[in-house]
């Protein structure tokens, strides 16, 4: 796989629903037409996660069904919803086996070998802090989950569901948030539960080439402590953490298997030192949606092996649509810097199309959306420039830039910087800001004669011949205009 790789989120009941439409024929994970999985290859995406593949619960659905702030979520997303496009959260796995309506259990193997023929690793979902509610192990072993005394249930009544078998487990829960009701949540200080959850890792591991990890801070010894300590107190705190030994022994078997971890409130370098190919760089996000161009360079000054270790994105399942929060160009501009950034480069389903709607992940039905043309047609050429080797496999560094001061407005603007890769020179120059900027910037060449460099715009296909000297390269952009330029040897003149 290539450095900074190119990862593209798919609903899977969303996309197989949306492909028999298209054929005209019901379609499974292996009769998808091969052009689709070559068009995702030929736009440069290295990795594929198929997101909700796993069989849903009869439970959670009727949870689903029933929660009304959630009914009102699908009214908005999808007005005249019936009951039959509610299947549930992907989020509370009921088997970790091939949902029936997505093909036959041997389907994602298959699969799994067409993507691989295209360059492209499959990656599927890891539900690894709970199950779902009426999960099979609630009653055969309702010791692997956190289970209440009654005096626990007394006093958090909103945190435990009865068993049926006399008992109570609680819902899966994170410590700022109610509780997840479709869920039961593992107990991580039992041993036995540590075991059979490696072994479903293990099978998932069959048929894919990597695992998205869904809350995966959540696992981690002292937030489960923090989180459970006082109903699980008669359990022992395990010596070793659980990703620890589940990724080490998974990986003695499958050294290339991947895995991508959801973390947040900085434990992201904690998960990767445990193992952890990529951790989600929720930072990034939030500073491009809520910050000016210096708090961004500023964030990203940090060591570049550091980086290349982030899941990058501006929009996923979890997250609003980035044209509905960004605006249309600034949500552009942001796409160029999560494409040409160091880190894994995390692309979602509708984005390309600059889809508005964000649809709840326990629908199977998506509205009709018309399709932004031109948006599209952007994100193809930005996916096709930084397809280059250079953004790959290439250094990359910061530009230096110098703006004038202006007395009504002293916020940075402008963002730059490099990928050298043999003879290759790529420079990317950004205004993020919704003001015109201009400046200067230092550009990493040795120029021939006479300060004259000739620049191509590989976003717009164009050529300039522009005139630098000792402040470098003078540039006057439109708001939230962005800029990749090639720069060749034989180009400089």
């Amino acid at each position: 796989m290539r450095l900074n790789p190119h990862l593209y989120e798919i609903n899977a009941r969303i996309f197989i629903r949306r492909m028999s439409q298209k054929y005209g024929r019901a379609l499974t994970l292996a009769t998808v037409p091969d052009e689709e999985w070559q068009e995702l290859a030929r736009l440069g995406f290295d990795l594929v996660w198929l997101m909700g593949v796993w069989e849903r619960s009869p439970g959670s659905r009727q949870k689903a069904l029933l929660d009304t702030a959630l009914c009102r979520a699908y009214a908005q997303a999808l007005p005249g919803w019936t009951d039959d496009d509610v299947v549930g959260s992907p989020y509370a796995v009921y088997a970790y086996n091939l949902e029936p309506s997505l093909g036959k259990p041997e389907e994602l193997a298959q699969l799994k070998r067409k993507l691989n023929q295209h360059g492209i690793a499959l990656i599927l979902d890891f539900v690894s802090n709970h199950l779902a509610i009426d999960h099979p192990w609630t009653i055969s072993h309702p010791d692997w989950f956190v289970q209440g005394k009654k005096e626990d249930v007394y006093a958090h009544p909103d945190w435990f569901f009865a068993t049926g078998q006399g008992g109570y487990i609680a819902h899966g829960k994170d410590p700022n948030f109610p509780p997840w009701t479709d869920t039961a949540q593992l107990n991580f200080f039992s041993h036995a539960l540590r075991q059979a959850l490696s072994d479903e890792l293990r099978r998932i591991a069959e048929v894919s080439d990597g695992v998205r990890c869904d809350m995966a801070m959540l696992l981690l010894n002292d937030v489960f402590q923090e989180v459970w300590g006082e109903i699980i107190r008669d359990y022992h705190r395990p010596e070793t953490e659980f990703w620890a030994e589940a990724i080490r022994c998974l990986k003695n078997q499958r050294p290339g298997f991947l895995f991508l971890g959801e973390v947040y409130w900085g434990f992201e370098r904690q998960l990767q030192q445990l193992g952890f190919d990529f951790t989600y760089d929720k930072t990034f996000y939030d500073r491009l949606r809520t910050s000016h161009a210096g708090d961004i360079r500023s964030y990203l000054m940090t060591e570049v092996s550091n980086q290349q270790r982030s899941v990058r994105f501006i929009e996923n399942h979890d997250e609003l649509r980035a044209v509905t929060v960004f605006g249309r160009e600034r949500s552009l501009a942001a796409a160029v810097i999560l494409a040409t950034v160091p880190g894994l480069r995390f692309f979602h389903d509708g984005q390309l199309e600059g889809r508005r709607i964000r649809l709840p992940i326990q629908l199977v039905r998506e509205p009709e959306e018309a399709i932004d043309n031109e948006f599209r047609q952007f994100y193809y050429r930005l996916l096709a420039v930084s397809k280059a080797p250079a953004f790959h496999e290439g250094k990359w560094s910061l530009g230096e830039v110098v703006e004038p001061t202006q007395d009504d407005d002293t916020q940075p603007k402008l963002l730059a910087w490099s990928w050298q890769y043999v003879e290759q020179l790529k420079i990317v120059l950004i205004n993020y800001s919704p003001n015109p900027a201009q400046g200067w910037v230092k550009l990493p060449l040795t120029l021939k004669t006479g300060g004259r460099v000739q620049l191509v715009d590989e976003l717009r296909g164009t050529k300039d011949i522009e005139q630098m000297d000792e402040r470098g390269l003078y540039i006057d952009f439109k708001p939230w205009q962005a800029q990749i330029l090639d720069i060749s040897p034989h180009r400089v003149e």
